[in-house]
């Protein structure tokens, strides 16, 4: 057995807990580090005591039943501190849920007594997608979610981007559309890309979901350009070999196609080395955050020696 499938044995050995903390539920799960999730739960987001109250009573029953956990990776909604070296490591910064603002995200887990890791969850999903997923093989991805939000994650050489902050990527600011009259929807910036393009700002624009309007109307063309727009963006940026974009608004039909096709007219052939073919789904969707947990939990334990 050579020295590479001894390490591919003893990944698939080694059992990992992860966690996508989201705002509005928490997928939680035991995988290892080959990236397979062997068993997973979902709860609603409630209050952060209650929340994490009843994940803890899942991975207890999940340990007595399979053995125990080697370390844990969380792949957090934000903001969220995610500097190691910072007195407020682990903790939530000013997110719009009110009763989670300043919670230690890794507090609730220390009594385990292993190594505990933790990024944002769209950093989580361009991990996981990177490690095994729609950008393996690749040396830089980035993922961008449009959902209930929009958030980007990027893997660079091997590392996620993330220092003293995380990307915040849903905040970019794109050219808005003659004739478009919507103020945006984001609290803070108002027509960020978050404001214009998500799921909630979309439903604030026409009243139901991308998908739920009629074929042809130019919704569609609307929200494919400020995507395409924000790809342009990281790519020009960032230079990925892969752009991931996941979330529940490109499953709309149509939609991924419309912002290859506006991507492909704004580059107007200036990019080396990446085009539109490059933007893809995951493969994961819509468990990558919590695959990338796994990913997160196999950092921990690097960066505790064990």
């Amino acid at each position: 057995m050579t020295a590479s499938s001894d390490q591919d044995h003893a990944a698939a050995a080694r059992r990992l807990a992860t966690i996508e903390a989201g705002g509005t539920k928490f997928n939680v799960g035991i995988g290892n580090g080959s990236g397979a999730i062997l068993s997973q739960a979902e709860f609603e987001t409630r209050a952060p005591d209650e929340t994490f109250a009843q994940v803890r009573a899942w991975l207890d029953c999940e340990i007595d039943r399979s053995g125990p956990i080697a370390a844990i990776g969380i792949a957090s909604f934000g903001p969220i501190d995610v500097d190691r070296t910072s007195v407020g490591w682990a903790h939530l910064g000013l997110t719009p849920k009110l009763a989670w603002r300043g919670a230690d995200m890794a507090g609730w887990l220390r009594g385990y007594g292993v190594p505990i890791a933790l990024d944002t969850d769209v950093n989580g999903a361009a991990l996981g997608e990177w490690r095994w997923g729609a950008a393996r093989g690749t040396a830089r991805a980035c993922y961008l979610t449009v959902g209930t939000g929009i958030g980007g994650g990027a893997v660079l050489d091997g590392k996620m981007l993330s220092g003293r902050s995380h990307p915040e990527m849903g905040h970019m600011y794109v050219r808005r559309q003659p004739g478009d009259p919507f103020a945006g929807a984001c609290p803070i910036h108002g027509d960020c890309l978050e404001g214009l393009a998500s799921g909630p700002a979309i439903r604030a624009r026409w009243g139901t979901s991308l998908s739920g309007l009629p074929a042809g109307h130019p919704g569609q063309a609307l929200i494919a350009e400020y995507l395409a727009q924000a790809c342009i963006n990281i790519a020009v940026t960032l230079a990925p070999e892969k752009l991931i974009l996941g979330g529940g608004v490109l499953g709309t039909t149509g939609l991924l196609e419309r912002v290859r096709e506006r991507f492909e007219a704004l580059a107007n052939g200036y990019l080396a080395g990446f085009a539109a073919k490059d933007i893809v789904r995951p493969e994961f969707f819509p468990l990558s955050g919590l695959v990338g947990g796994l990913a997160i939990a196999e950092m921990a334990l690097a960066q505790s020696g064990r």
